[in-house]
């Protein structure tokens, strides 16, 4: 708790003077274009990666990056999408997973999860990507498979958005774009889902999308590792 006061007291001390005018307008609301979702991991910070300021982003973030589906959880992801939305009106809604993920390697190894009973509730919500994974994937193992896992959650993740009444209206009136991403945090790089190719590419060659109404389901099997 030390190095989180004396890090308060460095930010009131010397940044604060410097976005004093941003929180100023940030004090009479916020409009952030991006919905970020991501895992908690906490090598992952979405600010840092995308290097944007306080205001710019409406982040959201849980173990695994899981959006259950429409009915699925009474948890706080769709109260935040649906708010982020119908109420902020953001533009684009980014599902960020990442190497090394401990999620995926705990949906990967569900015997493991015994002393986390409550883990293993919530990796629930991504059988889908075990049970996907389980099935295209045997023949691969270790940080292979780990990958796939990572690539294939990010996109069942997009589905699942798509199933939730505030993202379904948005997509039909072409006011809402999705976006898959995967962050290799050891060396920074960024790789985001395309859809033409059913790929992930490296982020400099990604084709912003005019719109993405159609379900992803049928990409992944295009996929190949």
């Amino acid at each position: 708790m030390q190095k989180l006061i004396q890090g308060v007291q460095k930010f009131q001390e010397s940044a604060l003077s410097s976005l004093q005018e941003l929180f100023g307008q940030l004090g009479k609301g916020q409009h952030p274009e991006t919905l970020f979702i991501t895992c908690s991991d906490s090598r992952i910070d979405p600010n840092l990666l995308t290097q944007t300021e306080p205001g710019e982003l409406f982040v959201l973030r849980n173990a695994g990056n899981i959006v259950p589906p429409h009915g699925a959880s009474n948890g706080g992801e769709a109260a935040a999408v649906e708010y982020a939305v119908d109420a902020l009106k953001v533009k684009d809604i980014v599902v960020c997973g990442h190497s090394k993920c401990g999620a995926m390697h705990g949906l990967l190894n569900l015997d493991q999860l015994g002393p986390l009973p409550t883990v293993a509730s919530w990796l629930s919500h991504a059988e889908t990507t075990r049970r996907v994974v389980q099935s295209q994937y045997a023949h691969l193992e270790g940080d292979a498979l780990l990958k796939a896992t990572v690539e294939e959650n990010v996109l069942i993740q997009l589905e699942n958005l798509q199933t939730l009444p505030s993202v379904a209206a948005a997509l039909t009136r072409g006011d809402l774009n999705l976006h898959g991403w995967v962050y290799q945090f050891e060396t920074g790089d960024v790789f985001a889902y395309d859809i033409e190719s059913g790929q992930f590419v490296p982020l400099a060659d990604y084709q912003y999308p005019s719109s993405t109404n159609e379900s992803l389901a049928w990409r992944r099997a295009k996929m190949d590792h």
